[in-house]
């Protein structure tokens, strides 16, 4: 089987086979191909993730403009594995020529936490003498530890242990029965598991000792429900249909839909990563973005008692967001006519496993387009839209996070996140004050605020790789009312700030000045309005991190300290909060905050530029958070402004068109007619 996979990656690397597209994941074959050119070298290995190294962007631009007369890039593995004693090795593997072409034992860091690893420590506590003696002293007897769980965290960072041991936390919780949910069990102690010598080495207990809960269970699975009382009886279906087949074709891994045109790449750690983002104005090709990712996030937990402290997952940089991907499923998942990828990655073992499924691609109705009404003489333009959905869906131990980027007709680029899943929830005692620290969502379970921030990259192309960042705030114009130049008082504009250098490019959010940001190019100047083109962030979930300044979070987290950083493109800068993040103690801050202060005097004013843009909830929970979250949506906009010289959907055909000359227009037969057809709006 091996031997078979090794032919036809080498196919794929020396050409007797199409060659995947430079932007391509890596496929089983390669994942393994690497495995085994890494074992020539170096034994007594796990690998923790082999993914693609992406080409480098000057090199990969040559390429994308002239694919016949370029050379290919080549095909190189990123590669993290991990020795005995938690020893660390970063390294990358060409795989056109075969070789290792950089290895390193890169010392006093943790990578992230795969599903194996998590789920190894489940068996450890169940068996561990300590945690068996916890369970007893809060009224678990020996006989019913098969009923204790446990969701695995990263550690975080705890002074006591540092960061060359790879540790990881077991929030505890128990079961009465099988289909019981066990977050309304919580267990009030913490063991501390060493994943290299496989143990629990040590558990956090608190001072005031909370028994486990005695409520009966409060739970969302089916049959639960139909004991309750049953489902609702009157919803009625909705079936979607495209009768005539999908709006768009692909090429590989590339998307061509309504003039937009997108490769869709997919990785263990950020998930989808969209790339050369393109889109046909009348002809046209125009680069609009060169790499789309959500890149980071963190959920800091807001309760200051020890161990909680702990609580603040970086869960795409700790676990890895395409690593904890659902398989999807039609009519649950995803309904209508759906496209689906799937992504290979690596196990503990050096084996290639695929996910099923992993990203669905689909179109949707999207609402009104635009749509006139003219008093004069009711003639009436009215037009629907599209769009086409891009997603994933991961799983966090106990939340969902669906992961939605949306394109639309008009040139928008739509980023949607919905949050669901269960709570995470600490053990209460009955009359217990939570202090203002969490909820009491049912008797005996304790839900603490938290927040969930999200780390967007965008790597802006408009009309070209040389771009400026713009702070753009609605202002008061000058002048007092009754003064000749305000004499009413009326005046407002759109009052800019350029971030120009490194260090100045920080921005906050301002609801109060419907403040945005634009990412222009100077260079290119709209015929109608005299300004640069465009792309706007519009993005109004922005809180501000809430952990202090100078506390633990705030240092592990320096991409969330303020909502917009502006870089100096590198193609080594993609994590920012670094490449490895478990364990990090935040001294010094990686990523961000580390890349701006080795050059705050860098220019990002009519250069290549990288965008960071933190976004988010805060999450004070309550009784409709439990026992099963309602999906809760937040969304930010793309947007085209100065970028086309007019409307850019005009030609999207209408449901129905009236003109004041007495035509109409049959969407049946895309022509205009003398007498209205019949049901045209509702085809």
């Amino acid at each position: 089987m091996v031997l078979e996979r090794l032919k036809q990656v080498a196919s794929h690397v020396t050409g007797q086979s199409p060659p995947p597209h430079p932007f391509d994941p890596l496929s089983e074959v390669e994942i393994e191909k690497a495995v085994a050119i890494i074992r020539k070298e170096h034994d007594g290995l796990f690998f923790n993730a082999i993914t693609l190294w992406e080409p480098r962007k000057s090199e990969m631009m040559k390429w994308v403009a002239d694919p016949d007369h370029t050379p290919r890039p080549h095909r190189i593995a990123d590669v993290v594995a991990i020795g005995r004693g938690s020893k660390v090795y970063d390294g990358h593997v060409d795989l056109n020529e075969e070789k290792i072409v950089h290895w390193e034992l890169t010392e006093g860091v943790q990578p992230l936490i795969t599903m194996e690893d998590l789920q190894i420590v489940e068996t450890i506590v169940r068996k561990d003498p300590k945690v068996i003696e916890q369970c007893g002293l809060i009224g678990i007897p020996p006989e019913d530890m098969h009923k204790v769980y446990c969701d695995p965290w990263t550690i975080g960072y705890d002074e006591r242990f540092g960061s060359n041991i790879r540790l990881q936390q077991a929030l505890m919780y128990f079961r009465p029965h099988v289909d019981d949910s066990q977050y309304s069990y919580p267990l009030d102690f913490c063991p501390i598991f060493n994943a290299d010598t496989q143990e629990i080495i040590h558990i956090d207990v608190p001072k005031v000792r909370r028994p486990v809960n005695k409520a009966p269970p409060n739970n969302y699975h089916a049959a639960a429900i139909e004991a309750e009382g049953g489902f609702r009886t009157d919803i009625k279906p909705i079936e979607i249909t495209q009768p005539e087949g999908v709006s768009f074709t692909m090429e590989g891994r590339i998307i061509n839909w309504q003039n937009w045109r997108v490769h869709v790449g997919f990785n263990y750690r950020e998930g989808i990563v969209l790339s050369n983002i393109t889109f046909n104005d009348k002809g046209n090709v125009r680069p609009v973005f060169w790499r789309l990712s959500l890149a980071e996030m963190v959920v800091p937990y807001g309760n200051p008692e020890h161990p909680h402290h702990r609580k603040h997952a970086f869960d795409l940089g700790e676990y890895g967001g395409g690593y904890m991907t659902n398989s999807l499923s039609l009519g649950c998942d995803c309904k209508g006519a759906i496209y689906y990828m799937d992504a290979a990655f690596v196990n503990r073992a050096g084996a290639a496993t695929t996910i099923k499924n992993a990203i669905c691609i689909h179109e949707e109705d999207a609402g009104i387009l635009f749509k006139h009404t003219d008093f004069r003489d009711d003639s009436v333009t009215v037009t629907r839209a599209h769009k086409l959905v891009i997603s994933h869906i991961f799983t966090a131990a106990n939340y969902e996070y669906c992961v939605y980027w949306i394109f639309h007709q008009d040139g928008t680029v739509q980023l949607e996140i919905k949050l669901t899943g269960i709570l995470n929830t600490y053990a209460m005692n009955p009359g217990e004050d939570p202090q203002g620290w969490g909820t009491e969502v049912y008797p005996g379970v304790n839900a603490h605020n938290h927040q969930h921030l999200f780390c967007l990259r965008v790597d802006p192309n408009i009309d070209g790789p040389s771009n400026t960042v713009f702070e753009v705030d609605a202002a008061r114009g000058p002048g007092e009312v009754g003064s000749a130049e305000n004499k009413y008082g009326n005046a407002f504009y759109a009052k800019k700030k350029k971030l120009a250098t490194q260090g100045s490019s920080m921005s906050d959010y301002n609801g109060a000045t419907s403040r945005t940001w634009e990412m222009c190019n100077p260079n290119k100047i709209n015929p109608y309005s005299h300004k640069p083109v465009s792309y706007k962030l519009v993005s109004r979930e922005v809180p501000e991190l809430l952990p202090k300044e100078g506390g633990l979070v705030w240092k592990r987290a320096g991409f969330a300290r303020h909502a917009i950083h502006v870089t100096k493109y590198d193609d080594a800068q993609i994590h920012p909060a670094g490449r490895h993040v478990p364990q990090t103690s935040g001294v010094p801050s990686m990523g961000l905050p580390a890349w701006i202060a080795a050059d705050p005097d860098a220019s990002t004013d009519n250069t290549d530029v990288v965008l960071w843009h933190t976004f988010g909830i805060t999450h004070f929970p309550s009784p409709e958070d439990f026992p099963v979250m309602p999906a809760e949506p937040m969304t930010l906009l793309l947007r085209p402004r100065n970028f086309f010289t007019r409307n850019p959907c005009l030609d999207v055909p209408p449901s129905y068109s009236s003109y004041p000359s007495g035509g109409k227009w049959d969407k049946t037969d895309r022509k205009s007619v003398s007498a209205k057809p019949k049901d045209c709006c509702s085809k």
